[in-house]
């Protein structure tokens, strides 16, 4: 019984955020954080900006999808022009 559809480019996604995962933790273990105030207004880490980015990301994502403005890529490339400004540390 398959409950989904496991493409390449699902499981892509999975290894991707897996990956980050492991950047991070590996970040926080050689590099103690610190809150920051970045471009957001308010003090946070990186593992919040990462949700931040995260969550900004999927929005972007639905919203593309809405819009009908054609493929994803132009979401990803917007979402990772946001993340950057987000992790910005002013």
């Amino acid at each position: 019984m398959a409950w989904m559809a496991w493409t390449w480019p699902t499981a892509a996604f999975f290894m991707v955020i897996a990956a980050i995962l492991a950047v991070m933790s590996y970040l926080a273990i050689r590099y103690p954080e610190t809150p920051r105030r970045g471009i957001l207004g308010i003090e946070t880490t990186r593992g919040d900006r990462l949700f931040i980015s995260l969550l900004v990301a999927g929005f972007v994502n639905l919203a593309w999808l809405w819009a009908g403005l054609g493929t994803q890529w132009g979401a990803l490339a917007l979402s990772l022009v946001l993340a950057a400004g987000i992790f910005r540390t002013v």
